[in-house]
């Protein structure tokens, strides 16, 4: 397989095992394939996301186009540079850790994941502001999230708690593996003014979101949680590349 992004095979095999996991997901799924392999098919699962959003990129493109206030927040604060830094790499880097990471149980991921979680829950729900804000609330909001990994992680270390969870992991890993998903796409919600109109339109404006976190589940379950990052990471630099375009609004 010398050249598989050319090859219309190649997307149809991807896409079975894809829709096969979101089916039956499974902690148990490794493929055994070389670093050059799962390379190749996380940026094939990027293309077959690309062609999947293209109806719906022209739907917001040219029908109707609700205000991405955080990026624009982000816009306004960060020079193009920093931008690129916070929404192209920290963030993602943040997302994986608190929605990814812990798909696959080990007692410091679920604390570093629970930690992330607490930082978004302090953000959105107590101080209402930006994830992204280094503002007088931010140590507020950094400090109890690493005291509560650090704590999360002492007791996830006790053999009993370690086994029990373990063991839930096996036995709820669906549900697990779904509700990973869904809280993904939900705490983009957001991202955009709650007219509405884009109450309404929730199911479309969040399914980039939830279709990402689909295919992020199932490569960091597959792969390894590098891989998700990295298409994370690729998928949000390249919006903000396009975003930064002289001939862009």
């Amino acid at each position: 397989m010398k050249y598989p992004f050319l090859k219309l095979r190649y997307y149809q095999s991807l896409l079975r095992d894809l829709l096969q996991f979101i089916r039956k997901p499974s902690q148990l799924m490794l493929l055994s394939k070389s670093t050059k392999f799962k390379i190749y098919d996380t940026i094939g699962l990027f293309i077959l996301k690309m062609v999947f959003l293209i109806p719906l990129i022209l739907f917001f493109a040219l029908v109707y186009d609700p205000k991405n206030q955080t990026g624009a927040s982000m816009a306004d604060r960060f020079s193009p540079l920093i931008l690129l830094l916070v929404g192209g790499l920290i963030l993602p880097v943040l997302e994986e850790v608190c929605f990814r990471l812990s798909l696959r149980f080990k007692p410091v991921y679920l604390a570093l994941s629970s930690g992330v979680l607490l930082y978004y829950i302090l953000t959105k729900a107590v101080y209402h502001t930006k994830i992204s804000a280094i503002d007088d609330t931010f140590m507020m909001r950094m400090l109890p999230a690493m005291m509560f990994s650090f704590i999360l992680l002492s007791i996830f270390n006790l053999k009993k708690v370690k086994a029990r969870l373990a063991m839930f992991w096996r036995i709820h890993f669906r549900t697990i593996y779904y509700l990973s998903c869904v809280l993904f796409a939900a705490v983009h919600v957001f991202k955009y003014e709650l007219t509405w109109l884009n109450i309404a339109l929730l199911p479309l404006l969040t399914l980039p979101q939830l279709m990402s976190a689909l295919i992020y589940g199932y490569t960091r379950i597959s792969f390894g949680f590098q891989y998700p990052l990295l298409f994370h990471m690729s998928t949000n630099l390249l919006a903000i590349g396009i975003s930064l375009l002289p001939f862009t609004d």
